[in-house]
């Protein structure tokens, strides 16, 4: 039987140009990167390569005017990352906007939920 979720969920992506955009994926990067303190880490977390979380970094860091993440090099130490308050400020933002669009549309996601058909039903 196809289980529902328990209530639908939104994946927004904003938009700002052909190249430049924030969504789900670069956010949880943001915030398993503010979480470990390290972009490898966070990066496999999430299944991805080391390059590819560096390239997302980078691909963030050139979108806005103030990087969003600082890193230092490994070394005898090791090396490290963080969010910038810029970073912090970007994140939060898009939280923010993902939040409000899913209370604003609740009643229409309710909506579309009760529609969804149950291969139970036969369909």
């Amino acid at each position: 039987m196809n289980q529902l979720p328990d209530e639908p969920r939104l994946r927004l992506r904003i938009v700002f140009g052909p190249d430049e955009m924030m969504g789900p994926g670069k956010a949880e990067l943001l915030e398993r990167i503010a979480a470990t303190g390290s972009i490898a880490a966070a990066g496999r977390q999430m299944g991805m390569s080391y390059k590819r979380a560096w390239m997302l970094v980078e691909t963030l860091n050139a979108m806005f005017r103030e990087p969003l993440v600082t890193s230092t090099r490994g070394g005898p130490g090791g090396g490290g990352a963080a969010l910038t308050e810029a970073g912090d400020a970007v994140l939060r933002l898009y939280r923010d906007v993902t939040a409000k669009a899913a209370t604003a549309g609740a009643a229409e996601l309710a909506t579309l939920q009760a529609m969804l058909s149950d291969i139970s039903d036969g369909k």
